[in-house]
């Protein structure tokens, strides 16, 4: 029998899987009965709204326990506050966002419902004839809020738009949903099937037109949401407020601190060489060619940080001693990213690779990424929560917070670092790399959308403000990032404000709790006693994370 704050997360999290059975599904949250499709009408916003007050109003009535009870309530508490702090200031009626956006998690949904078992195929047949009716729920929603004075920025209208142009299969390509039909081949469905992509691809086309035509002449030019709107999506990211200044000023001194090692170790690639030289170097001979060599490279690098990884410095469980390794097809985006396992363990956890309309993929700077995503990042720390029991409700199971999630995935990459996994001075430069590039992420974030300057010594290299431009330079020369990253990167960063910068800040505060945990504890601390215990804990917004991490050895 669990306890009374334990059986409202259970209600909570089923009742919006009833609500949202497209977040149910990159959830991994399992149910019977559920709709194909989310309602993304104003309509059901404010059914998620009420359900997420009634919720927090159900809390406030209930006394915790014991810790377990004290840490489920809280991270609900937290969570549920920053959504509803979201609704209230109009933030669902204005959400259009490139690359990771709506279109993209619609299509995404369908690629994570199962294909075998009993009624499989119906389920996909049914999520694929319900696009057209999201899609329209959408446009309603973005159009009443026009009417309310709430436009999105127009950069986000326009890439939005040509990313549902090529899920339709316009300008020359197949339609996305073509695939699944190639997957599904001659079976009982195919009729059904053909027909329901078929409306799906008019429906992408029909909200690329709308988006275009009807609502981005109407549409904000400012990319930047000010800073009210940031500390809104501050909270929701990081689970706390911050001080954007300080952060800011931050996160210049750590590039320019990751700047200076990643000096010194481009002459370990090449005695004397030069960053930019020992890039070259590596671009010419570190890569596999071709999609499939690309995959079958990354899955032996997923399987063998599992290897080095458990029984060592952690426990693994056996169902998440896999990671299976796809490639994202459909996706626009210019990161990889990762989905975790169902929570009945049914689903794996994945990792997601876009290809960028590369033939050719360097190896040296992804070997990073691999941790980062698999383990001992996302897929240990997402998956230690599937199989944590009763001692984490449903909701601590199957939700997260993005800095407490991307903090450990980044603090992960210097702990692949810390044990010596980078056998090549161009893998450990591909690490650091990708630390600038998510330093990059700090100020690009808080400087667009605050309209901060960039500090003097910066602006006579970069320029004096932040425009997108500048932004795709300054991630290019300083943040590293491949050439094929720039543009969907910036435009993520713009449309998506405060997510890029859970990375970083995330990871400074994991380096702090275990610094201060090395500390108190000296000769007594245990690091892999230390990770295993953090990560049984759940989720945790970041501005409880010190305290909770505290009490692991109180």
């Amino acid at each position: 029998m669990t306890s009374p704050i334990f059986q409202l997360c259970d209600r909570y999290v089923a009742r919006s899987a009833q609500l949202d059975p497209i977040m149910a599904t990159m959830r991994g949250i399992v149910g019977d009965g559920l709709p194909a499709g989310t309602d993304y009408s104003p309509d059901g916003y404010a059914a998620r709204a009420d359900l997420t007050r009634a919720t927090l109003s159900a809390l406030d009535g209930l006394t915790p326990a014991d810790n377990d009870d004290r840490l489920a309530a809280d991270h609900l508490r937290e969570r549920l506050t920053a959504d509803v702090a979201l609704y209230d200031t109009g933030e669902t009626l204005r959400q259009i966002r490139a690359p990771f956006g709506l279109t993209q998690n619609i299509r995404d949904s369908v690629d994570l419902l199962p294909r075998t078992g009993d009624g499989a195929w119906e389920a996909i047949a049914s999520r694929i004839e319900t696009v057209p009716t999201m899609l329209e729920s959408w446009r309603v929603g973005l159009s009443v809020g026009l009417d309310r004075g709430l436009p999105a920025a127009r950069r986000q209208v326009l890439e939005s738009a040509t990313h549902a142009e090529r899920l339709a299969g316009q300008n020359g390509r197949a339609g996305t949903f073509e695939a699944v039909l190639a997957e599904h081949g001659d079976g009982p469905l195919k009729e059904r099937l053909s027909g329901a992509a078929a409306g799906a691809h008019a429906a992408y086309a029909e909200t690329a037109r709308y988006l275009r035509q009807d609502y981005a002449p109407r549409a904000a030019e400012a990319d930047g949401v000010g800073a009210q709107r940031y500390g809104v999506y501050t909270r929701l990211f990081l689970g706390a407020e911050i001080d954007p200044a300080e952060a800011y000023e931050w996160g210049w001194a750590e590039l320019h601190r990751i700047e200076a090692e990643m000096d010194d170790e481009a002459g370990k690639v090449h005695s004397g060489a030069t960053v930019d030289e020992a890039l070259v170097i590596l671009n010419d001979t570190a890569y596999v060619e071709g999609a499939d060599a690309y995959r079958g490279w990354l899955q032996e690098q997923h399987d063998r940080a599992i290897a080095l990884l458990h029984g060592k410095h952690f426990d693994i469980a056996e169902p998440l001693r896999r990671v299976d390794v796809m490639l994202a097809v459909s996706s626009d985006g210019g990161a990889a990213y990762y989905t975790p396992p169902s929570e009945d363990l049914t689903r794996p956890g994945r990792t997601w690779w876009p290809l960028g309309g590369r033939e050719k993929f360097t190896t040296w700077d992804d070997l990073t990424t691999v941790f980062h995503e698999g383990v001992p990042g996302h897929h240990l720390q997402l998956g230690q929560a599937r199989v944590a029991g009763e001692r984490l409700s449903r909701f601590g199971r199957t939700s997260g917070v993005s800095g407490h999630g991307e903090g450990w995935a980044l603090y992960a990459e210097r702990l692949a670092d810390e044990l010596g996994w980078f056998t090549t001075p161009g893998d450990r430069l591909g690490m650091l790399m990708g630390s600038a590039l998510r330093a990059t992420r700090v100020v690009l974030d808080i400087g667009v959308h605050l309209g901060l300057p960039l500090p003097p010594a910066e602006a006579e290299r970069h320029g004096p403000q932040w425009t997108f431009e500048v932004a795709k330079e300054v991630l290019l020369q300083r943040g590293r990032a491949a050439e094929h990253q720039v543009h969907p990167e910036v435009v993520r960063y713009f449309g998506w404000p405060a997510q890029a910068i859970s990375y970083k800040l995330g990871e400074r505060a994991w380096v702090a709790a275990r610094a201060e945990a090395q500390q108190r504890l000296g000769a007594d601390f245990d690091l892999k006693r230390w990770h295993t215990s953090a990560l049984s804990l759940g989720p945790i917004g970041l501005a409880a994370l010190a305290d909770v991490l505290r009490g692991l050895d109180a």
